[in-house]
């Protein structure tokens, strides 16, 4: 999990992003959002990747396929956190979920009423949210070297307590189960006269399996094309930089720096912010003026920074923005769950119910036909 988006992003879980990504609205926004004015980032070095996710895109922001795309994400994301709640439970970590909700801070008077204006008119499902009291502005202003010039928080979202505590006891539980545990390259998958798959590992072993299920983030795409699967994936990167959060309450929710387009929380194990949005070939080398510019935003608000850790992480993300969980139409044995784009750590537990509910032959709690792989 530690070299996964979900370990390096936020900590934040998103029940209240229904809306899908692929809109109408997010195309009319991003020529202001471009780097290095924001957070968006489209290397022309990558033009071969993110061009033709782009059109996939348009065509999924129609106003039809949006409908539908915040439909089946409202659906299931009213039923994350009950999820996030069971599998804690069984792992004897409840305490990693805080269900605080999260803050979003402007700094202008401008940029505050056009933000009310939008969380205003967005759906977003379950989560329900009100202006900052004037406490809860106080005491975020007491943090920062700039002027708070309004502020709203969120009830119903939560996060993670820390990314690295979590992983560590999911693992835990994992083996008191009795799952073993094998770290390897698996290069591609063998499909026999059977209809049945193998995993074909970098050592040439084929591993065999009742049940092969794809969960690899943005390489699930190269495993899974050569099946006759369409897989329109693209390695959606963030960058968050980390330090020990000192001077930063450890009680205080996720703050979103809505002008910023940085999101700032307090884990267990020190404080991190992350940022950026940027469509490149999962290998590419990481752009050290993404990180330069959050130290530039942090010490800009005054957030207590000391010595900071760098991270990238490639979020696999779909052109509908909607995730492909289900079962293969080629091979009998093979599952996929993949593709949450920034809501991977949010529909984890969930989208593992309903594929451990697949493979042994019962009906998900959940409607699975809106991320079929066969849409595309």
């Amino acid at each position: 999990m530690r070299g996964t988006p979900s370990w390096g992003n936020a900590g934040h879980i998103a029940i209240e992003q229904v809306e899908p990504l692929a809109s109408m609205a997010t195309v009319r926004s991003m020529p202001r959002r471009l780097f290095p004015r924001g957070a968006l980032s489209l290397p022309l070095s990558a033009l071969g990747d993110w061009l033709p996710f782009s059109l996939r895109l348009l065509l999924a922001a129609r106003p039809a396929n949006f409908d539908r795309g915040k439909a089946a994400l409202e659906s299931v994301l009213a039923q994350a956190m009950p999820a996030w709640r069971r599998l804690l439970d069984q792992a004897g970590a409840p305490e990693l979920l805080i269900e605080n909700g999260h803050f979003i801070v402007w700094e202008s008077a401008e940029s505050a009423r056009r933000g009310r204006a939008h969380w205003a008119g967005a759906d977003t499902g379950i989560t329900r949210w009100r202006d900052a009291s004037a406490s809860e502005i106080a005491a975020i202003q007491a943090l920062l070297a700039v002027p708070v010039a309004g502020a709203i928080r969120f009830d119903g979202s939560g996060q993670i307590a820390d990314p690295s505590a979590l992983a560590d006891s999911l693992e835990a539980a994992a083996l008191a189960l009795g799952i073993t545990r094998r770290d390897a390259r698996v290069d591609s998958l063998r499909l026999d006269a059977d209809g049945m798959v193998a995993a074909v590992l970098a050592d040439g072993e084929t591993i065999g399996a009742d049940a092969l299920i794809v969960a690899a983030g943005v390489a699930s795409g190269a495993l899974m094309r050569p099946l006759g699967h369409r897989v329109p994936i693209i390695a959606e990167r963030g960058y968050h930089i980390q330090s020990s959060g000192i001077g930063w309450p450890t009680d205080l929710p996720p703050v979103v720096f809505e002008d910023r387009s940085m999101i700032v929380t307090r884990f267990t194990g020190g404080l991190r912010a992350a940022s950026f949005v940027e469509f490149a070939a999962a290998g590419t080398p990481p752009d050290p003026r993404k990180w330069r510019r959050l130290r530039e935003h942090v010490a800009a608000l005054g957030v207590p920074f000391d010595t900071a850790s760098e991270w990238i992480g490639a979020r696999p993300t779909l052109p509908d923005y909607l995730p492909a969980i289900g079962r293969s139409g080629v091979a009998r044995n093979l599952f996929y769950a993949f593709g949450h784009q920034h809501l991977g750590l949010t529909l984890g537990p969930l989208t593992g119910e309903a594929i451990a509910a697949l493979v042994a032959g019962d009906a998900p709690a959940i409607d699975l036909a809106p991320f079929d792989l066969a849409r595309f």
